[in-house]
């Protein structure tokens, strides 16, 4: 039986790092096994910073990459910077903005809609239609943010009638990230028309958590189907559970991105006040990008220059050292309006290594009930110091882990044959 084509549109490809290119780089590794030929179509030149080089060994010969050229409006505003990087939520981050970084940002917020990746839309549907009109595929994904993105399957699929999906990995209108933007009430509502635009008219829409599931639902007026992020059995290494870490150093490990809207200084001031001058010695790792902000409150603090370790990025495969090493997980998720519905896909993998879990965030939200389910960890607010504090004064650090058997509902399989049948039902396959 020969596979049916499905296109996916993606601005996070390999080698782009992080969780944005997980998920859809999990679900074209897998789709083949359940009936569906996956065909990538991504910027040739995209403007993002992390970069995973190891990523691209993931990436199956036999499958089909298109890339096209792409515009981003960042290169003027590093020619106006004489910088390297223009990306709107660093600038944010400054403590100190030029009259240039608040003209980009307003630029950013009220002009440019409803992403500075919107200039790729009308060329990509200018290519992708001769291919889309030559019967080439049964259906078509578009998943974002950015969000612009969901402008290209809109037009595609309203001039075809393909059957056309569409992944919100965050809410779009009511994104956390357009909260911290200078933004007139005229344009955030231009956001929530187009958002509405696309949840009327795609096939079938999915996004990530129940909380965000109800909010569009609400917004669209429609069935929005749940499908979470995952972990990746084969990213696992064989036998790396065995690995046994030294019980005599308590070693806490977070991994990702710190930054505005993720602080980890309220833990860090628990964990201090836990463990300076007591007995039990602890390590505190971070691997992955840290503010420039967090990096100067760790270095300017005596204590916690010494027992914080700012490890950088590392290659996601990397990532699984660090784990063998640790005895509890440090989850942040986001301190924002819409912190009930953060679930980051690296809950799932923190899950999957049986390591215990302390999290920062809504003690009610989604991410809280999978680890409650799982009894996987225990969810603080982030201002809830005390709670955290005493946390950490209680743990004892082992070197065996738990088994979830409610974690396989999130492997990358079971959550691609979730999808295989949604492409199924919407192209009537």
């Amino acid at each position: 039986m020969s596979l049916r084509r499905v296109l996916i549109i993606t601005y996070y490809w390999p080698p782009s790092a992080g969780s944005g290119v997980q998920r859809w780089l999990k679900f074209a590794k897998y789709l083949p096994e359940y009936g569906w030929e996956p065909v990538i179509f991504t910027p040739e030149n995209p403007d993002f910073d992390l970069k995973d080089e190891s990523l691209l060994k993931e990436v199956k010969p036999k499958l089909e990459v298109l890339k096209f050229p792409i515009w981003e409006p960042y290169q003027i505003f590093r020619k106006l910077k004489k910088q390297k990087s223009g990306d709107t939520a660093k600038v944010l981050e400054k403590k100190k903005k030029t009259w240039i970084d608040l003209l980009g940002i307003w630029i950013r917020a009220n002009i440019i809609i409803p992403d500075p990746r919107v200039f790729w839309v009308k060329p990509s549907v200018n290519f992708l239609l001769d291919l889309s009109k030559s019967g080439q595929f049964q259906a078509i994904i578009t998943t974002g943010p950015p969000h612009s993105l969901h402008l290209i399957g809109l037009k595609i699929h309203q001039k075809t009638e393909i059957p056309w999906l569409a992944d919100f990995r965050d809410p779009w209108s009511k994104w956390e990230f357009l909260e911290t933007l200078p933004m007139i009430n005229l344009v955030r509502k231009r956001h929530e028309k187009l958002e509405q635009k696309v949840l009327f008219n795609a096939n079938a829409v999915t996004t990530i958590s129940p909380c965000f599931q109800g909010e569009l639902e609400i917004l669209g007026n429609r069935k929005i189907e749940l499908l979470t992020n995952g972990f990746d059995e084969e990213d696992l290494p064989n036998n790396w559970m065995e690995k046994k870490s030294k019980i005599a150093v308590t070693e806490i490990l977070y991994t990702g991105i710190i930054d505005a809207i993720r602080n980890p200084i309220p833990f860090l001031s628990a964990m201090k006040e836990a463990f300076e001058g007591n007995r039990k010695p602890v390590k505190m790792r971070f691997v992955g990008k840290v503010s420039e902000s967090v990096r100067e409150y760790i270095t300017k603090d005596p204590w916690l220059s010494v027992h914080v370790n700012l490890e950088g990025y590392v290659p996601h495969e990397k990532v699984f050292d660090f784990y063998s090493q640790s005895h509890l997980l440090l989850l942040i998720l986001t301190d924002t309006k819409n912190a009930k519905g953060n679930i980051p896909g690296k809950l799932f993998e923190y899950m999957a290594t049986g390591r215990p879990i302390l999290a920062l965030g809504d003690p009610e939200g989604d991410s809280a009930k999978i680890l409650k389910s799982a009894n996987a960890g225990k969810v603080f607010k982030h201002s809830d110091f005390e709670g955290i504090k005493n946390f950490l004064k209680l743990f004892e650090p082992k070197d065996t882990h738990f088994s979830a058997p409610e974690i396989q509902q999130y492997s990358r399989k079971n959550l691609t044959q979730q999808l295989a049948g949604i492409l199924d039902r919407i192209s009537g396959t």
